[in-house]
């Protein structure tokens, strides 16, 4: 559509009083915006006041000219709301800067605005300033480095530099004002400074800080003054705002507030005379509570969804798959409406208003300074956003069953004594009695996180849906067991009652890993919040590939240090490996795909430690030109198939000179240089930070063992195990890997190990000391039970002794999967082709046993249930005799291959 410039300037003119005084003082700018100018004219506002010493003045101008500029613009439809709002914004920006550097050289000439800086909160940090806004900055000043006088108290010169900030940007003249300034969301603000000290502020956010602070500090932003101070505390106070688990009981907080806005607000509920467009139902706050809502739930897991804009955090919402794309569009599509309806409503007389007009004139003279054609269009068309906007907030809000919102049913009291009794017998639990006083003990004190009323009220909500669940659990008593553990141990456990509240498909998942899944139970009770990752619509996808993994535990934010890093790896390895542990108890995956899974969670999480660790360490010691780290991975890690148990095998090796010496600030050997760093990425992998432990780590596969470095030079590791390994060693290197170096790196180290294992071997010299070292590890670590696929004879270890005895003796099949290489040794026909099948049944047993039978003893009822399943098999009864059928196949392969019968009961 054209710009219509000459029908925009006549009606503002006629139904704009405030733009037909301006026009009347600035005919040059109306010059410009008659013949079409629009950029022109934007140009000639910004320089309104160039020429005035007095910055108050020049600002004043400067916003005179510009409300000018942009509302014909905006009228004319050659501004859309993006460029009006980002204008009004850019110029806020301006005024504090321009108003903070002038304050400080007040009284300290030439002194640098540094020290001192405004966070701009509300539309001011979304970017999205109204015409006639307030603007809701927080002034903050570091007393170490505010430029004051000699005998100036560092406090005393921040107030004074407050005092003039409001004086330039709100003071009134015949020019009108910049802002008006309201400095009501400071900290503590009835009875605290204008400008708050750095530590006081960050002290205030970390520990006593309100939950409306929160969904306020959105859309902070640094923008006047000491930019680089402001950036630095909005990073401190991050974890205060975007919390890293899901917080749905931010539904509740926000319906509250709803509940107040609407009660003093809303009395005017009929579109018409009178109508909040801002407060009342369906308007602007609710577009935008609707959007912080979401990303005070899953900011903290999603950086992308942390936009300060309204339209932006739609998108973001939207293409996260949090909220259908329609929606956003609907949402985002009324927003815009409201906020240009907003805007004609300001426009009249310059008044800070959202109201309609008491009066039908009034309404009518809005509509046409619009371009409506009468009253009952405007209020047609609000009508019909508001109805769409307000259904689906109230949607959203009634999530918190009963919490701020008309439409949600209030809840009754919980039950108690024979009542509640009488509930659990109709849910078929055994000795109801009993279990209602035990109940009652959990409100009563016995359980530490249920004695606040924030608390009780959530478990209230969530208390009907938990019981029923845990009495359909599939082992009821245990689930309840491990369910009051679980509590016992966890800090707080009201965000996990408003998850479960808000996503009741939760409570049956919780309920049968808690039955079922022992190590998983015991995840859970230390981390409650790991549920969150059963959210997302991936919940139940196998992991990506390592690249798209390391990228994801790589992203932290600009200025995160490196315990930060650690923290956040741990938090999604967690996640990612329970969840997988949940798709082997809901059978949602094969168990071999969720072994493989493990292994590239794992592979992503050395990649990204150990180049963080590299980058800290040469940030002190420097590099070895010529030289570099190669990590490889063995046993289970190295043939890409880990369980929830597994340790991570790894060996350190380094290549170039070990002679040579490092170039940083504190240079060290190179031998020296490889093994501290070496240890450096064993600690980051081991070591548990406050997200608690990540992975057990074993490098005893290394040259000589334990009484070996921990990292060795490639020629030295070539010249072992060519000249000193035993078999045992060669064994191990068949399943090795190279995880971490340079391509150039990894064929160096591949082409090492492959000379290596081709080598000539006499054939019965191998096959006797397998068998030797088979025997000998019977006899010291036999089975743990009857699920033991892995030391029972006939099983795991077995299948891996007669692959290693064959690839060394043969020199075929070097490939460190077992499932390859037994694919490949069947193919040359060294062994028959009942060994796969055999081999897939007892790691599929490995891997589920791991967490369904972890003591490898038969289990009973549920968990034998599920890890047939889990296997392929209806039952536990079928599941045994085919692991005794596959035991059978490589017991046979043995004694094929060893002439030794093994003992299979």
């Amino acid at each position: 559509m054209m710009a219509d410039w000459q029908n925009a300037l006549a009606r503002a003119e006629a139904h704009s009083p405030f733009l037909s005084r301006a026009m009347g003082r600035l005919p040059d700018l109306v010059a410009l915006l008659a013949a079409g100018d629009g950029e022109a004219a934007l140009a000639y506002a910004r320089e309104a006041g160039a020429k005035e010493a007095d910055p108050a003045i020049a600002l004043r101008r400067e916003k005179l000219a510009l409300a000018l500029a942009l509302g014909v613009g905006d009228l004319a439809g050659a501004f859309d709301l993006a460029r009006v709002t980002g204008e009004l914004t850019a110029l806020a920006d301006r005024a504090l800067d321009k108003a903070i550097a002038h304050a400080i050289r007040a009284r300290v000439p030439d002194a640098q605005a540094t020290g001192f800086v405004a966070l701009a909160l509300g539309k001011q940090g979304a970017g999205e300033l109204n015409y006639s806004s307030d603007i809701d900055p927080i002034l903050i000043y570091d007393p170490q480095t505010l430029p004051r006088r000699p005998r100036d108290e560092p406090e005393e010169a921040a107030q004074h530099i407050a005092r003039q900030i409001l004086r330039i940007v709100s003071q009134v003249d015949a020019y009108g004002y910049v802002f008006r300034v309201d400095l009501r969301l400071r900290p503590a603000s009835e009875i605290s400074p204008l400008a708050i000290p750095l530590e006081g502020a960050l002290a205030h956010y970390e520990s006593s800080a309100l939950a409306w602070e929160r969904a306020a500090f959105i859309r902070a932003r640094a923008c006047a003054g000491d930019v680089a101070l402001g950036e630095g505390f909005l990073h401190a106070i991050r974890p205060f705002v975007w919390r890293k688990s899901l917080d749905f009981g931010a539904i509740a907080e926000i319906g509250r507030l709803t509940r107040r806005i609407r009660a003093h607000h809303g009395k005017v509920e009929r579109i018409g005379p009178g109508f909040d467009v801002k407060r009342g139902r369906g308007g602007i706050r609710e577009v935008e509570f609707f959007a912080q809502v979401h990303q005070l739930i899953h900011g903290g897991r999603n950086p992308a969804l942390r936009q300060r804009g309204t339209r932006a955090t739609l998108d973001a919402l939207a293409a996260a798959g949090l909220i259908a794309a329609e929606e956003a569009a609907m949402l985002g599509t009324s927003y815009d409406r409201l906020r240009q309806i907003e805007h004609r409503l300001q426009q009249v007389s310059d008044l800070q208003t959202h109201v309609l007009p008491r009066d039908e004139a009034g309404i009518a003279n809005v509509a046409a300074l619009d371009g409506l054609p009468n009253a009952a269009a405007l209020i047609e068309e609000l009508q019909h956003i508001t109805e769409e906007v307000g259904a689906k907030y109230d949607s959203l809000i009634a999530a918190s069953a009963g919490e701020g919102t008309s439409v949600a049913v209030p809840r009754g009291e919980p039950l108690v004594g024979e009542a509640l009794a009488g509930e659990l017998q109709k849910l078929g639990f055994a000795d109801a009695g009993a279990l209602a006083e035990r109940i009652e003990g959990w409100r009563g004190g016995s359980l530490r996180v249920l004695r606040s009323e924030a608390a009780l009220s959530a478990l209230d909500a969530v208390q009907p849906a938990l019981l029923a669940a845990l009495a359909h659990a599939p082992a009821p008593e245990k689930a309840l067991t491990r369910w009051e553990q679980m509590m016992a141990s966890l800090p707080s456990a009201v965000n996990l009652f408003r998850l479960l509240e808000a996503r009741p498909g939760l409570l049956e998942v919780m309920v049968r890993v808690l039955s079922l899944a022992p190590p998983l139970a015991d995840a859970l009770a230390r981390r409650a919040d790991l549920l969150d990752a059963l959210i997302d619509a991936s919940a139940y996808d196998l992991p990506p590939d390592v690249p798209t993994l390391a990228a994801e535990f790589g992203a932290v934010e600009a200025g995160d240090d490196y315990q930060r890093l650690l923290d956040h790896v741990r938090r999604k390895v967690s996640e990612r490996r329970f969840a997988l542990g949940v798709q082997l108890v809901e059978g949602a995956q094969d168990p071999l795909d969720i072994s493989a899974g493990l292994c590239r969670v794992a592979e992503a999480a050395l990649e990204v430690l150990a180049r963080a660790t590299m980058a800290e360490f040469e940030a002190t010691h420097g590099r070895i030109a010529g030289a570099e780290l190669v990590i490889l991975g063995l046993g289970r890690f190295g043939g890409g198939s880990l369980t929830h148990a597994s340790d991570l095998d790894l060996v350190y090796l380094f290549t170039g000179d070990f002679a040579a010496e490092s170039d940083g600030r504190r240079p060290l050997g190179a031998t020296l240089y490889f093994n501290r760093l070496a240890q450096r990425i064993s600690a980051a992998l081991t070591v548990p930070t406050a997200e608690g432990a990540l992975f057990e780590v074993d490098t005893r596969l290394r040259p000589q063992g334990t009484q070996g470095p921990l990292a060795v030079s490639l020629d030295s590791f070539a010249l072992y195990q060519s000249r000193e390994a035993w078999t045992w060693e060669h064994m191990a290197l068949t399943r090795a890997r190279v995880l971490f170096g340079s391509a150039e790196a990894r064929a160096v180290v591949e082409g090492v190990m492959r000379e290596v294992l081709t080598a000539p071997r006499d054939r019965a010299k191998v096959l006797g000391e397998v068998r030797e070292m088979r025997d000998k590890m019977a006899a010291h670590k036999p089975a743990k039970g009857a699920l033991d696929g892995k030391l029972l004879r006939g099983g795991l270890v077995d299948a891996e002794f007669i692959t290693h005895a064959l690839q060394l003796s043969q020199g075929v099949a070097l490939r460190p999967d077992m499932a390859g290489a037994l694919q490949e040794l069947v193919a040359a026909g060294l062994l028959p082709t009942e060994v796969e099948p055999a081999f897939a049944l007892l790691s599929r047993l490995l891997v589920a046993a791991r967490l369904l039978a972890p003591d490898s003893q038969l289990p009973d009822g549920a968990p034998w249930a599920t890890l047939a399943k889990a296997c392929g098999f209806a039952d536990g009864e079928s599941l045994l005799a085919a692991i005794g059928a596959a035991r059978g196949v490589i017991a046979q392969a043995w004694f094929a291959l060893f002439g030794q019968n093994l003992e299979v009961v």
